[in-house]
């Protein structure tokens, strides 16, 4: 019978808006499990590391090089569990966590939802390679900003009477300004040509700081965003005019939604999302790059309003037995995830869970005893574990361990 727990490896996929070689936390992190094969190329950016059995780039046992889903396959019921196989009629791990180092602006782009997905996937599977819907949590690692959301309508409404961006709005005005009108506003901005867009940026770098309000740092943010892409990306005005923009520290995080619009902007980041690889952009990427603004702005979620809403709360986990494990909260069916911070010569214990789960180490040394077995933990080390068993850990130097799992 093969073991509960299974040392990964992983890769490190490469987009323009990862970080430049060894910077990239993403490309320590994959570099670092001993006997693996991967290799940081200083010359390269290095964006995501992926854990977990997606096909597009799927974790590998260390040991025996197998693919991780095959192990499942042929040891489901030990691994996974009766009780999640038959949740969701399948032996696939329902999510995808992995490490995000973001140099500048990812697309501006939303996930669909599990209708719309399935009808892209039928559409054109080669882009939309699942049928599934794609919610999605992000950890802070380090100072993270992001766009999420969008400002309450009051604020957006204030914004839009700046002469530069009146434009937008419509010609009918309505008594109030309401979702309806947001919409419209958002799919003016994304519609517009790219010399609409120049001229409106243009003007807004010439306005003075105090005309944006408590929005202060939208001339801060549009120079760097323009020099990033440039001044005809329709991305940015609706980023700064219409979304949240949150600067988070380490340990904050985020929810985004199905339909939630998001970008995020720099930063180190742990993210888990629903088994999915599903995305529409339409902004901070090139025009050819981009879906269909009608599709976009269908099934673009305008609600909720203000940045409150899509910061998550956390709490002590009930399983941890000396407390210094987090659940970050909201209840998703397809993922939970932990974080366990163990400082010098501490322990922490994690009862059985449910399901089957996957951690990362993200700094520290020290042991990891499950089933009488101990394995090393170290800075990078990736493991897959069989539901069903407690999980003590002890640290040597301070351990910060991100835990996915399923129940």
């Amino acid at each position: 019978m093969v073991e509960k727990v299974l040392q990964l490896k992983c890769n490190c996929n490469q987009f323009p808006w990862g970080k430049q070689g060894s910077n990239s936390l993403a490309a320590r992190l994959c570099s670092k499990t001993p006997g693996t094969d991967f290799k940081i190329d200083e010359d390269k950016p290095y964006a995501e590391m992926w854990m977990g059995t997606y096909p597009e780039l799927p974790s590998y046992v260390l040991a025996t090089g197998e693919d991780l889903q095959d192990v499942l396959d042929k040891n489901a019921d030990h691994l996974i569990g009766t009780t999640v196989i038959k949740k969701f009629n399948h032996t696939k791990l329902p999510y995808l966590p992995k490490v995000l180092s973001i140099a500048k602006a990812l697309p501006l782009q939303l996930h669909p939802n599990k209708s719309l997905a399935a009808e892209l996937h039928d559409r054109n599977p080669s882009d939309f390679t699942d049928p599934n819907h794609k919610p999605e949590i992000a950890l802070a690692l380090s100072d993270f900003e992001a766009f999420c959301g969008f400002k309450p309508l009051a604020d957006i409404e204030r914004l839009l009477q700046l002469p530069p961006l009146q434009v937008f709005l419509p010609r009918i005005k309505k008594p109030e300004f309401d979702d309806q009108t947001l919409k419209y506003v958002v799919k003016a901005m994304l519609q517009a040509s790219e010399e609409a867009i120049a001229k409106a940026n243009d003007a807004l770098v010439e306005l003075p700081k105090d005309a944006f309000g408590k929005d202060s740092y939208i001339p801060q943010l549009l120079p760097r965003l323009v020099k990033q892409y440039d001044k005809c990306d329709n991305g940015i005005l609706v980023a700064l005019i219409t979304m949240n923009y949150l600067q988070l520290k380490q340990g904050d995080s985020i929810y985004i939604p199905a339909d939630g619009i998001h970008a995020y902007l720099s930063g180190d980041i742990i993210e888990c999302m629903a088994r999915s690889n599903n995305v529409l952009n339409t902004g901070f990427c090139p025009r050819a790059d981009r879906d269909s603004v009608e599709t976009f702005t269908s099934v673009l979620t305008f609600t909720p309003h203000g940045a409150e809403e899509a910061i998550l709360p956390t709490g002590k986990f009930e399983r941890s037995k000396n407390g210094k494990t987090k659940l970050y909260g909201r209840p998703l069916s397809e993922f939970s995830v932990l974080a366990t911070e163990v400082k010098d010569g501490e322990s922490e214990t994690i009862s059985a869970l449910g399901g089957p789960s996957i951690m990362i180490v993200t700094k520290g040394e020290g042991t990891m005893k499950v089933d009488g077995k101990e394995h090393k933990l170290s800075e990078g080390y990736i493991f897959f574990i069989g539901h069903g068993v407690d999980i003590d850990f002890e640290a040597s130097t301070g351990l910060q361990i991100y835990t996915a799992f399923v129940e």
